[in-house]
């Protein structure tokens, strides 16, 4: 539980932040269809018998890079790109673990999220990545922040938009592979949108809806992780549940606030 809330705690906090620059660019599919090529890229590390964190990490920068390359091409819209990767590394994923015999018990943990999965191993390399993740946000934060809000503008101002979109789709990347542990592949996408949704419904500016995500992803990673433990339910699905209630009664707050006013 200690290695877990260690983990929740770094994966909360990197989430919403990616997730935000997501959201703002229409682009929230984005994690949902990387979350199936992470799961390709286990399979690979568990036929290969290389670390599977590892082989997720590469394989969802690769594909980020092709989606950034695809959505370039003026013939294939963004949404079409992410379809393509969302149906295909499905299928892909499917093959890789027929060949390894089937849903085993590693495959599942990573699949649904295991609080008892997380490794020493784990924390080391997530705060590694995070703390380089971080590094980068805070570096290109005002680029990113332009491009989020005018991608046309940032372009005519001289910014090197294709070179930015690609280090934050990596990062994205990075972040979808590190979380696979606490939600689990198939809830990745929830946990990187659902808060920073959430902090729409209240904040005032951008930097205030990145602290908001932050505190609430907090919130429902810790909280869920207790439900986890006590309760013996998935921790990725106590911690998305959790998510969408704090969803809910923002959403309430806000409507409310705007009745009074």
């Amino acid at each position: 539980m200690v290695r877990a809330f260690i983990a929740g705690g770094v994966i909360a906090v990197i989430a919403p932040l990616i997730g935000t620059f997501l959201v703002m660019r229409r682009f929230s599919l984005f994690a949902d269809s990387l979350a199936h090529v992470a799961l390709a890229g286990v399979a690979i590390g568990l036929i290969s018998g290389i670390y599977p964190i590892l082989t997720a990490v590469v394989t969802c920068i690769i594909a980020a890079i092709v989606i950034e390359k695809l959505r370039e091409n003026q013939k294939i819209y963004g949404d079409a790109a992410l379809s393509l990767f969302l149906s295909g590394s499905l299928a892909v994923a499917l093959i890789l673990i027929s060949f390894g015999h089937g849903f085993n018990v590693n495959l599942f943990s990573y699949l649904f999220g295991s609080i008892t999965a997380v490794e020493t191993q784990d924390i080391y390399i997530m705060l590694s990545l995070s703390v380089l993740m971080l590094v980068f946000l805070l570096g290109f934060y005002k680029e990113l922040f332009f491009i989020a809000f005018d991608e046309e503008s940032a372009k005519v101002s001289g910014l090197p938009v294709k070179n930015l979109n690609l280090l934050l789709m990596s990062l994205a990347a990075v972040t979808v592979s590190l979380s696979m542990r606490i939600v689990g592949v198939l809830l990745i996408g929830a946990l990187m949108v659902v808060p920073v949704l959430t902090a729409l419904q209240i904040a005032k500016s951008f930097k205030q809806t990145m602290l908001y995500a932050t505190v609430f992803s907090l919130i429902a990673v810790f909280a869920g992780l207790i439900l986890s433990f006590y309760f013996d339910v998935i921790a990725g699905g106590a911690i998305v549940f959790l998510s969408l209630i704090l969803f809910i009664c923002a959403l309430a707050f806000a409507n409310i606030r705007s009745r009074v006013r």
